[in-house]
């Protein structure tokens, strides 16, 4: 699909979705083949391999803790991620915000390391904070390497001046194998735009829905620039998917959305419970092929 036919198609069924007078436009997302949860595809130019669904474990997550740790518990959510591991989908999304390093950790001693991709997020702006981090999530998580690390939840344009000395330290760290590739999360549109045009920004993590909720601007203004992240080879993996909960009515139209994006390598959902993590995997190869 060329790039201008996406971004006219993206704002039809982004309308469609926030003003429910007409059908999702299914035809006009539906792949010839169907896409699943497990599918393994590639981070952009970081070489890291990654289930097509991440398992997500902040929703609501402020505090260190979130839903899936509050509703779950240690044992719980490390059970949760060792049943989609079991099941195909080998990508953790943790922060250090949502406390999920211990969960991942107990997880770990029943799931070999080689097995899965571990992603968390730091809130460290500074060098001595970024190199206390990297030593703290890496005795927490249990595990020597860290596959992504990204600085979480930009909202300034200035964010690389901001964060100029964890940046730093994350470069060093990757130089030296500690980690193997870092990035930015981003919740404002300034914010995202800098990281379309920052080299350092080995990943991002993006959010983008059909119907524009939760989002850093609109969907007609996010899609370029998430196709020019796409261009330099970062890799760009979805959030908010589900609109942060506004879309439950619309769950098959939003992932059926987001799996035939062009803009996005994969996507993270934050099931909270086996059964939500269930109801996923068998509605995203339904969703991809729905015409």
């Amino acid at each position: 699909m060329k790039r201008r036919e996406f971004l006219r198609r993206g704002s039809i069924a982004g309308g469609a979705a926030v003003l429910g007078a007409r059908a999702f436009p299914h035809h006009l997302y539906a792949a010839a083949k169907e896409k699943t949860a497990q599918d393994v595809v590639t981070l952009g130019k970081t070489g890291i391999k990654v289930s097509r669904l991440f398992q997500g474990t902040g929703t609501n997550g402020v505090g260190k803790s979130s839903n899936q740790t509050r509703g779950l518990g240690l044992q719980g959510v490390a059970d949760l991620l060792r049943a989609g591991v079991d099941q195909g989908v080998t990508v953790w999304d943790l922060a250090d915000q949502y406390g999920t390093h211990p969960h991942a950790k107990e997880a770990l001693k029943t799931v070999a390391r080689d097995k899965v991709v571990i992603l968390t997020k730091t809130h460290a702006s500074t060098e001595k904070e970024m190199r206390a981090d990297l030593d703290r999530f890496r005795q927490e998580i249990g595990t020597d390497v860290l596959d992504v690390v990204l600085l979480h939840c930009m909202m300034s344009a200035d964010w690389p001046k901001e964060k100029a000395g964890a940046m730093a330290v994350l470069s060093d760290a990757k130089a030296k194998g500690t980690i193997r590739a870092h990035g930015v999360s981003c919740h404002d549109f300034g914010a995202l735009k800098v990281a379309a045009a920052t080299d350092w920004v080995d990943v991002d993590l993006a959010r983008l829905n059909p119907a524009g909720a939760i989002m850093d601007a609109s969907v007609d203004q996010v899609l370029p620039v998430l196709a020019d992240m796409k261009r330099k080879g970062k890799g760009v993996i979805g959030m908010k998917i589900l609109g942060a909960g506004q879309l439950r009515s619309r769950i098959d139209d939003a992932l059926q959305y987001a799996l035939a994006s062009p803009v996005l390598d994969c996507f993270t959902i934050g099931a909270e419970n086996r059964h939500e993590l269930g109801d996923l995997l068998a509605r995203i190869p339904k969703a991809s092929v729905r015409g």
